[in-house]
């Protein structure tokens, strides 16, 4: 070109302004490409965040809205949004010649990360020094202004109750009493969208997920899990936590980063219908994928079944049966001890093999 530099052609201009914000690949490079007010921007297609196609994002007034994590761009300079202009892309001079739009590459502005310190949930996963320790998960649902009696609960105290009995710190985290939102799919949109720390915790501060993350990646030792049995399955809040988890095991998926080393889990199970076994199934199938270990007999559980849905009589028996109480504290029992043989021998891979395993194909 007749002014120097190093001009590269990204397509017919014509064609280009027809949609506000696109994605355009030309010789192994990827751009966005924004057009508004009859004026063209062009700056790096990834965004700073984890790398999310900013082209397929969409136009905030002059700033490109990454789809993944909703991280700004300016469309034209690509700085951040206000207050983030030190988070910038590569951004492009442009002009339009013969009906083509052309952009300089030897004049592109540098990408620069404005330091962001790490969330506490990102540390590296260290068992500190001390006894064992023992997370007791209630995901019973009920009105707090007006609890019920829960089986499930019920149990998961005895099991706690033993658990102090034998020295071990202990924990209750109450899904109910917690404030968390739904998982929102970003693993739908790509496999790296999906982030550890999950994506919501670390842009909502108010999401009192962390808790759990925090439970299960940093403190516990052993994670006991209660719940009702809704129509044969979970409660509808072990299934929320549980979406929730997808983060942690994906860290496996994306980065072969194993977060759950050494750590127990076990469940109790309580209710007016059957399936335990169903119940249990998915349960073990689904803590195991995030890399928990099984005591021998992992789980205790109780239901009245199909034909003999008498509630009132199933709190009785809950409540008053040693058996079942006896039950929960042998089950923290047998979790503690295998703790305590998998802390002492240490042998927990940090990565995994990745044949067979989920989305091993990925690339």
């Amino acid at each position: 070109m007749a002014d120097g530099g190093e001009w590269l052609d990204l397509g017919l201009a014509g064609d280009l302004a027809k949609k506000p914000l696109q994605q355009v690949s030309v010789g192994g490079r990827d751009f966005a490409v924004s057009y508004r007010d009859g004026t063209f921007g062009v700056v790096g297609n990834a965004c700073n965040h984890v790398g999310g196609p900013l082209g397929c994002g969409h136009l905030d007034g002059e700033y490109i809205t990454c789809p993944w994590h909703a991280w700004k761009f300016h469309r034209t300079t690509g700085e951040g949004e206000p207050g983030f202009e030190q988070d910038r892309v590569p951004s492009y001079p442009v002009k339009v010649e013969g009906g083509r739009l052309l952009i300089d590459l030897s004049r592109a502005t540098k990408r620069s990360r404005k330091p962001h310190d790490p969330h506490p949930l990102a540390r590296t996963p260290k068992r500190e020094p001390g006894p064992l320790r023992l997370v007791g998960l209630s995901t019973t649902a009920m009105d707090g202004k007006y609890p019920r009696f829960s089986g499930s609960d019920h149990l998961l105290g005895h099991a706690l109750s033993a658990a102090q009995a034998a020295g071990a710190e202990t924990k209750l985290i109450r899904l109910n009493d917690l404030t968390f939102r739904a998982c929102e799919g970003y693993y739908s949109k790509a496999a790296r969208a999906c982030t550890w720390p999950c994506s919501i915790t670390l842009m909502d501060s108010a999401d009192q997920m962390d808790r759990v993350y925090d439970a299960f990646v940093h403190w516990a030792d052993v994670i006991i899990v209660g719940t009702p049995i809704r129509w044969g399955a979970a409660s509808s809040l072990y299934f929320k936590m549980a979406e929730r988890l997808n983060c942690v095991q994906n860290a496996i998926t994306t980065h072969n980063r194993v977060l759950i080393r050494n750590k127990i889990a076990g469940f109790i199970i309580v209710g007016g219908q059957d399936n335990i076994q169903g119940v249990a199934g998915q349960m073990l199938g689904f803590f195991a994928e995030l890399g928990f270990i099984f005591p021998q007999f992992p789980y205790i559980a109780h239901s009245r079944g199909w034909s003999r849905e008498d509630m009132e009589r199933n709190i009785e028996v809950v409540r008053t049966s040693k058996e079942l109480a006896d039950g929960a504290a042998k089950l923290a029992a047998r979790c503690l001890e295998l703790a305590a043989d998998l802390i002492a021998r240490d042998e927990a891979p940090t990565a995994i093999e990745r044949g067979g395993r989920k989305a091993h194909a990925l690339t």
